[in-house]
């Protein structure tokens, strides 16, 4: 069991090496093995329409496939679609045992498992806690028909992410910044809200990454529509997508026509300025699988009260301001108790230079 388990992490790992090239499909990596458990082949999912993991690694292992074991993140796929169905070539090359790790949510991919039983083969199910955080983002994009949202900031040790005066340069330093354009550029879209716009004039572009995976979208929640003209997310609207959610009752103003006139699309929010239904929009008519948000403690405060957040990346400066009127980094919580407070997973906890780094999850049952 402990073999298994850390060949199923290392299959993990190496489904990494997908991320922001296979969305909307999974990260999905596998590893095959003899009798004995010495790797002979591993692959991972590369890009979406690509062949499957486990068919890279069984070309990767050719003849000596036969009588070997497959360990994989994913139950293989029972599907028909860009490829060809990865339980119809686990079959083909001989395997003897596959061990995977998640069931796949998605309807018209699964079956696998049960494909594999019916020929013969052994089949066990096995997960590690890598394995379930690689497949959380795809499990809960099929589960609510959302993107998986993740939320940035760098913030001074005592939890502010700007002084009262509005000033923000720098708190992170250059080398955690590239990493937040690193990040940029394997998402979907970049989210911010109206007062970030106003305060910091951002591009929202991965400029310090030589090939980024994606260009993402630039979306603003701008609820009245009052984002300046001058602005260069509106300015550079021609050149990057450009989106701003709004209420529906402004899509009829001048503003609006200035603002299509300029390149920039306009969707509207749901009832109430509730964000989910635009998310929910852009995942299904857009192809948003990852969202990363670069917004302030308002914006940010509002999104995890609509259980829109899943996973919160925060980079922390040994900087203390000690000013109870500067910019916290959530804000729109009333909190009495310590315990009534959001609690999070821990996903990777390190030291960057003088800056700690945390990567942490919201508890599945708040965002499904």
């Amino acid at each position: 069991m402990q073999q298994t388990g850390a060949l199923l992490d290392r299959a993990a790992r190496i489904a990494l090496r997908g991320h922001g090239n296979v969305e909307p499909n999974p990260m999905v990596g596998c590893v095959i093995t003899d009798r004995n458990g010495r790797v002979i082949a591993e692959g991972h999912h590369r890009n979406c329409g690509g062949p499957h993991a486990e068919a890279i690694a069984l070309e990767k292992a050719g003849a000596a496939a036969a009588g070997c074991h497959l360990y994989v993140t994913l139950e293989p796929c029972n599907h028909t679609g860009r490829t060809a169905p990865c339980s119809e070539a686990i079959i083909k090359a001989g395997i003897t045992r596959v061990i995977y790790a998640h069931g796949d949510p998605n309807r018209i991919a699964c079956g696998g498992a049960e494909r594999l039983r019916e020929a013969g083969i052994r089949v066990e199910y096995q997960s590690t806690r890598r394995t379930t955080e690689l497949n959380a983002p795809h499990t809960h994009r099929c589960r609510t028909g959302r993107p998986w949202v993740i939320a940035k900031w760098a913030q001074t040790l005592d939890g502010r992410i700007a002084t009262a005066e509005g000033d923000s340069k720098w708190i992170s330093s250059e080398r955690s910044r590239r990493l937040v354009h690193r990040e940029r550029g394997r998402v979907d879209a970049i989210l911010t809200g109206l007062g970030t716009v106003i305060a910091d004039d951002p591009q929202l572009t991965a400029r310090t990454v030589r090939r980024p995976r994606r260009v993402p979208e630039r979306v603003i929640i701008d609820d009245q529509l009052e984002i300046p003209m001058e602005t260069r997310l509106v300015r550079t609207a021609g050149e990057f997508k450009t989106i701003v959610c709004c209420d529906a009752h402004r899509l009829s103003s001048e503003k609006a026509d200035a603002l299509r006139k300029a390149g920039v699309e306009l969707i509207t929010l749901g009832a109430h300025g509730a964000i989910a239904p635009a998310l929910a929009s852009g995942f299904q008519t857009r192809d948003w699988s990852n969202i990363l948000v670069e917004a302030g403690g308002g914006l940010v405060g509002r999104l995890l009260g609509e259980g829109l957040v899943n996973e919160i990346l925060t980079m922390i400066a040994p900087t203390i301001l000690g000013d109870t009127s500067a910019v916290s980094s959530v804000r729109g919580r009333k909190t009495e108790r310590i315990r009534d407070g959001l609690t999070l997973e821990p996903v990777d906890l390190r030291t960057r230079g003088s800056e700690f780094m945390g990567w942490y999850r919201v508890p599945a049952e708040i965002t499904e």
